[in-house]
């Protein structure tokens, strides 16, 4: 026994002494030399953790030979061995890139590894390849799940843009704008420092009240402390109309395509007028841009003036933009911030007037331009084969259309440091925006001769107040750290707008106090909305390895009905930083991973009436009686209306490897309810229509963002970015016991199918014996079984749903930028997939002898005419003046949209720094530059770009391609 007790007594002692734990120091830098306090280090498979002090130091008891892991915000983890009583010197690398990319999300920013949510960050970098003057066009691609489309190249027109797939019926489909902290404001895309895409619901929660379409985040340029920095950058080239597949036919082509089915005037062929060719023309695009940014530690600026110049490729067709900035911050005591922004916008746009487009398509090359003294030919008089009787180069002559519009914000933001912790800020906003439009027709010109000569005018005015005020409170302690937010914010908008239009004005002059008579009675109105909401938000990560985000919004509308004016939204999300874990130690191609995860609630208020609960009365000359003023009912009331709801869920992992491969995945779902519609009623109610909360709408779909490093050196390096998103949408439930809204449109709204999917007759294609026609025909048996049949009666052929949707399967971008030396060349690529586009304008110039006075379109690639029995042909045979409706609508017109374009590709040179520095500047770059030069699709059209939210190309301004030399220079 005694043995015994010794020998327990021995192995304690060796066990005390295997488990004597030794005192470790270290100082821990970044590449620099830099002092990093706040960095973790741990005992590896231990709770024995520190964290380092001020000056990047620390001091830790641990066993002997132990493994520290150090852990940091913005730093890659590292390991080192324990050595007792010795003082370890660590360095530590940053997090990739894309890691450290600053997110403007919600009321504050954050790092891309500390967010729980899904975000995109594009850079102004990335923003500056493609010219022009909309965010949107620049965002195309560039982003995964943000599909922008365009259904026109006019330098005056905008681009749409969809997050996530479209979730309502009559709502508004666009996101959310939000600049410089606000929601709302103006800006232009030279004046962007960073936008960053929120996409699910933990990252658009604080605006929950009109984010079920996503957040886009606007950040603009600020100074810097340092030396005042001047830059200008110049740009300058030529467009032109791309025609894509699509081609007209000529004069021969015509005539001898017109003699298989009808007999033309020979001597029509004695002119061969390209009315494409004098129609569009290649057109001057310039950009010059001239900022100033700088400041001390306690103040900064930020100043820039910009010119925009974009002529259509359309004649008679421009774009001019003036902007100004400024951006001021000043710290005007230790606890007051004032930042004051102001950017004003001057634009004048110039349509044209006439048919132009619709003429450059189907205008006959049979006649003739111009008379033999040069001068455009009057098409009302003498012989004139086309069907419109329309010359719009003599139009042109006298008719003129213009507008211009002044867009200016303001913003005044106080932060003031209350206590250590507790921050009270205000950011303030007013806009004011005024527009003016008017139009002239000649009564020399066919358009205005009807009237004998005519003018319109229409005003608009909008004034926006936004109030956002917050409460932060943000403490740390050891690893915790925790972040409080309350806000509360209104909004309040004005808007007002009139209109006249007068006729009998002498040639040339369109001074409204010229003509005799008007051509309707001057109308006017004004409207009024308001938002106000409050919101609550409680941030928490422990160990910079997990995180949890929570919030609350309440907020109010005055356009939802008095029983429901209000609604209350909530947002969840949550990550893990798995890399940052013990256990992750050794595993060194895993730089960086992470698990996200988030649900909650937003809203949408956008792209309905000001007034959509009220009952409305119409106040018009069509409800006065003998002379008398009279109204008229035109809008039934529904006190229930309220806001349509969005449930999200978003699962997400962000993954890199050896510090040069980045990769985030998500997968969301997200179901809308409530839908806001507009719902027409019968005449003998007396009303027009109702709005509505009708049924449901689901989205789902997964994304990913990929970039990649793929060769670092010092002379060389190449980096790659691709992303892609998969969405498909489905319609869940429509209220009253329906299951369609609008019933026998192209694209009506059905339970259990895609809200985008396309219902019309199948086309079966060319009957072989006759060259007829061929539709399906859906016949059910005795069985109730149905059977195809094919029917050349089109009032025969049944309307089905083609399984065929307008919204496509897949989107994405593919980013390449590469730099040899002082050479730098960067190519972008992005493409659509899966999606059909009903081709409207085929009725026209693919209409099978129907309209002889029109012009027609070659056969594209593939495509056929029944000429005798037996032909197996895409076409029937062409009759003039058809009445078996072989253009009406069907699949027949319904294209595969599919593209991928070359969307950029820049060359640059930065002239070699000791070149720059004789010169006493900072930098110097000349580059070239190429926008859409190349499209590869199967669409017979001009272009397969269509706006996706009908899904149609109708008579299309096409896009243009531009070719661009430019500088940068930096004093």
């Amino acid at each position: 026994m005694r043995n015994f007790l010794l020998l327990i007594a021995f192995l304690a002692i060796g066990i005390s002494s295997v488990a004597q734990k030794v005192p470790v120091k270290g100082t821990v830098r970044d590449k620099s030399g830099n002092s990093l306090p706040g960095i973790s280090v741990t005992e590896k498979g231990t709770s024995n953790v520190v964290v380092t002090d001020d000056k990047g130091g620390f001091s830790i008891s641990v066993l002997e030979k132990a493994i520290l892991v150090l852990t940091g915000v913005g730093y890659a983890s590292q390991t080192v061995e324990a050595k007792g009583g010795s003082t370890l010197a660590i360095q530590l690398d940053t997090e990739a890139a894309e890691l450290q990319e600053i997110a403007v999300v919600g009321y504050s920013t954050k790092k891309k590894s500390q967010l729980s949510s899904a975000v995109s960050v594009v850079s102004a970098e990335k923003l500056t390849d493609v010219t022009s003057s909309n965010l949107n066009s620049l965002l195309q691609g560039k982003a995964p799940g943000v599909v922008v489309s365009s259904a026109s190249g006019d330098p005056t027109s905008g681009s749409s843009v969809v997050i996530r797939g479209a979730g309502t019926i009559n709502a508004s489909t666009s996101p959310l704008y939000v600049v410089d902290g606000n929601i709302g404001g103006t800006y232009n895309p030279t004046d962007v420092e960073s936008v960053t895409v929120l996409r699910d619901a933990a990252a658009t929660g604080l605006y929950g009240s009109r984010a079920a379409n996503g957040v886009i985040i606007i950040t603009t340029k600020s100074g810097k402390a340092g030396k005042t920095k001047i830059e200008l950058n110049s740009t300058i080239g030529v467009a032109q109309a791309t025609t894509g597949n699509f081609k007209l036919m000529n004069s021969q082509q015509l005539y001898d395509y017109q003699q298989t089915f009808y007999t033309p005037d020979p001597a029509a062929i004695n002119n061969n007028t390209d009315w494409w060719d004098l129609a569009f023309h290649n057109a001057m695009v310039n950009s010059y841009t001239l900022s100033a940014s700088g400041g001390t530690e306690k103040s900064q600026f930020y100043v820039s003036g910009n010119y925009y110049r974009e002529e259509g490729t359309l004649i008679e067709n421009s774009n001019d933009r003036y902007n100004f900035r400024a951006n001021l911050t000043s710290k005007l005591t230790q606890k007051l911030k004032l930042t004051t922004m102001l950017n004003g916008i001057f634009i004048q746009d110039k349509y044209n007037p006439d048919a132009t487009v619709y003429d450059a398509y189907l205008n006959l090359p049979f006649d003739a331009a111009y008379n033999a003294d040069g001068t455009p030919v009057d098409a009302r008089y003498g012989t004139w084969y086309g069907r419109d009787r329309d010359n719009f180069l003599h139009s042109l002559q006298y008719n003129t259309s213009k507008a211009r519009s002044f867009n200016m914000s303001a913003d005044v933001n106080l932060d003031y440091t209350v206590l250590k912790n507790l921050t009270l800020s205000t950011y303030n906003r007013a806009r004011i925006y005024h527009y003016n439009s008017d139009s002239y027709y000649d009564k020399r010109s066919k358009e205005g001769a009807t009237n004998s000569g005519s003018a319109y005018m229409s005003n608009g005015f909008n004034t926006t107040l936004v109030s956002s005020n917050r409460l932060r409170y943000g403490v740390e302690m050891g690893q915790h750290s925790l972040s409080l937010l309350g806000v509360y914010e209104i909004e309040k908008g004005y808007s007002e707008s009139s209109g006249a239009s007068v006729k009998g004005l002498p040639p040339g002059r369109d001074a409204f106090s010229t003509a005799t008579d008007i051509i309707q009675n001057p109308y006017g109105g004004n409207d009024r909305y308001m938002f106000s909401k409050y919101l609550g938000q409680a941030d928490y990560s422990f160990a910079n390895k997990y995180f949890a985000v929570a919030s609350l919004v309440n907020e109010f509308s005055s356009r939802f009905g008095v029983n429901n004016p209000a609604a209350t939204f909530y947002q969840l999300g949550a990550s893990w930083i798995i890399s940052n874990e013990n256990f992750m130690t050794g595993i060194d191609p895993v730089s960086f991973l992470k698990l996200r995860a988030s649900y909650g609630t937003t809203g949408n208020a956008e792209g309905i009436g000001y007034y959509a609960s009220m009952g409305l009365y119409s106040i018009s000359t069509g409800a006065s009686y003998a002379g008398l003023p009279g109204a008229a009912p035109s809008q039934k009331s529904n006190p229930d209306l309220t806001w349509e709801k969005s449930k999200s869920m978003n699962l997400g992992i962000d993954m890199s490897f050896f510090k040069r491969i980045d990769l985030s995945v998500d997968l969301y779902s997200k179901e809308t309810s409530d839908l806001l519609f507009f719902r027409g009623l019968p005449a003998t109610s007396g009303f027009d229509g109702v709005y509505e909360n009708v049924g449901a709408i689901r989205n789902r779909g997964v994304e990913f963002n990929l970039t990649t490093k793929n060769i670092v050196k010092k002379d060389f390096s190449w980096e790659t970015n691709f992303n892609m998103a998969f969405n498909r949408n489905k319609v869940l439930e429509i209220n009253e016991g329906r299951t369609e809204v609008n019933t026998g449109a192209r694209q009506p709204i059905a339970v259990g199918r895609d809200m985008d999917e396309w219902f019309m007759p199948v086309w079966a294609g060319v009957n072989p014996d006759n060259g007829d026609p061929l539709w399906q025909n859906l016949i059910m048996d005795a069985d109730n079984k149905n059977y195809i049949t094919y029917t050349n009666n089109y009032n025969l052929a049944s309307r089905v749903y083609t399984g065929k949707s307008g919204a496509p399967k897949f989107t994405g971008g593919l980013y390449n930028n590469l730099r040899y030396k002082a050479f730098t060349l960067s190519a972008f690529v992005n493409f659509v997939y899966g999606n059909y586009v009903y081709n409207d304008s085929r009725f026209y110039f693919d209409n099978d002898g129907l309209y002889e006075s029109y012009n027609q379109m070659q056969l594209a690639e593939g495509w056929n005419r029944w000429t005798k029995p037996g032909d197996i042909a895409t076409h029937p045979k062409p009759i003039h003046g058809r009445s078996d409706a072989s253009n009406a609508t069907s699949t027949r017109y319904l294209e595969d949209g599919s593209y991928l374009r070359l969307r950029n590709i820049t060359l640059g040179y930065n002239l070699p720094e000791q070149i720059t520095q004789s010169l006493r500047i900072a930098n110097f770059r000349v580059f070239v530059s190429g926008d859409n030069l190349y499209t590869a699709t199967n669409f017979s059209g001009t272009d397969p770009e269509v706006d996706l939210g009908s899904g149609q190309s109708s008579i299309k301004y096409p896009i243009s391609r531009k070719l661009l030399v430019g500088l940068n220079i930096t004093l």
